[in-house]
């Protein structure tokens, strides 16, 4: 199959790209190289097997229909995105141009030269805006909803909210219309949390791996300095490691006409949900130490609890995580290890 990776050089990009090389298959990665981590990621990616790589701008209408008519894949994963709501805050015209513009140009680029091919988009939970329209209590170490105790479906109202959550609802509703009016095969993934190897995080973005970072460094005696974590710490995401990733894709890739205009909430569901402050007792418990850290002010619009409801994807597309926290943290650990801390 010939597949072009849009933000190919990035965590999820570099995962699936590796997955695809593997597998045999065709692969274009369209990137500019912008996000800490990429020039790493593909230099990597090159050591794994043959690709094209296109160095390019979403922005930029004519790179990316360079891309997509040098490559004339059947398949399109569409990755490249401004993916930090604190950003978004700092320049919602940036945002706008990179994930709504930008969407709409692969989309453009899509329709005029390769309308037979499918659309696979990463999109986000935050459409669903902060979900204070439902009721929450408190346990010791978390937030509970007991009005969702499967997770959230995808019939939970839009509710875009922050410059981050319009960008990505906007594109989010564009993939959809463009299957309705176009006859594009376009598929919807409103992620929750992902993590894993190739995951170059920062203190805005990519929040386990960041973790992970500050607490191998006080482990191994590295710093002793207390890092922050914003809110009380008893926000819950249900967690999703790169390799239930790489199965999710390729499940959809392999089953292009079932879910051509579907959205499907993905997460690790609710047996992979944790808090952050389950998340230091986890990662405690792995590296033999008591992490150390302080509060400070909640992010805007921070969700108190995302967990999906996966129960879709597991019909449709016949996939359900299977990388348990425990497994997925250590297996983290090991690849940070392995790279130089920045």
């Amino acid at each position: 199959m010939k597949i072009l990776i849009t933000g190919g050089c990035g965590f999820l990009g570099s995962n699936l790209a590796a997955d695809a090389i593997a597998k045999g298959d065709q692969v274009t990665l369209f990137d500019n190289l912008s996000r800490v981590g990429s020039t790493e990621n593909l230099h990597w990616l090159r050591t794994q097997g043959a690709l094209d790589f296109c160095h390019g701008d979403i922005r930029n209408r004519s790179d990316i229909e360079h891309a997509v008519k040098l490559a004339k894949p059947e398949a399109i994963i569409h990755l490249a995105g401004q993916v930090t709501m604190t950003k978004s805050l700092v320049n919602p015209r940036h945002d706008f141009e990179v994930n709504t513009l930008g969407s709409l140009n692969l989309l453009e680029s899509v329709r005029k030269f390769v309308p037979e091919a499918q659309v696979l988009f990463s999109s986000t939970n935050k459409v669903y805006g902060d979900l204070e329209q439902f009721s929450y209590s408190e346990s010791e170490t978390r937030y509970i909803c007991a009005e969702k105790p499967d997770g959230f479906g995808e019939d939970t109202p839009l509710a875009f909210e922050s410059p981050y959550g319009c960008s990505k609802g906007s594109a989010d509703q564009y993939m959809l219309d463009y299957w309705r009016m176009y006859g594009i095969k376009t598929v919807v993934f409103r992620h929750s949390s992902m993590y894993g190897g190739r995951q170059f995080a920062t203190y805005d973005q990519g929040w386990i791996g960041w973790f992970v970072q500050q607490c191998l460094k006080q482990a191994e005696g590295n710093s002793l300095t207390p890092f922050t974590v914003s809110g009380n710490g008893k926000q819950v995401r249900d967690v999703l490691h790169a390799d239930d990733m790489k199965s999710l894709y390729r499940a959809a890739l392999t089953k292009a006409d079932r879910c051509a205009g579907e959205v499907f909430n993905i997460g690790g569901g609710m047996q992979n949900s944790l808090s952050i402050i389950e998340l230091m007792q986890q990662l405690g418990d792995i590296l033999d130490f008591k992490p150390l850290f302080s509060h400070i002010e909640p992010r805007r619009s921070d969700q108190k609890i995302f967990i999906a409801d996966t129960s879709k994807a597991h019909c449709l597309l016949e996939w359900q995580p299977t990388v348990s926290t425990i497994m997925g943290f250590e297996k983290m650990l090991h690849w940070s290890r392995e790279i130089p801390s920045s």
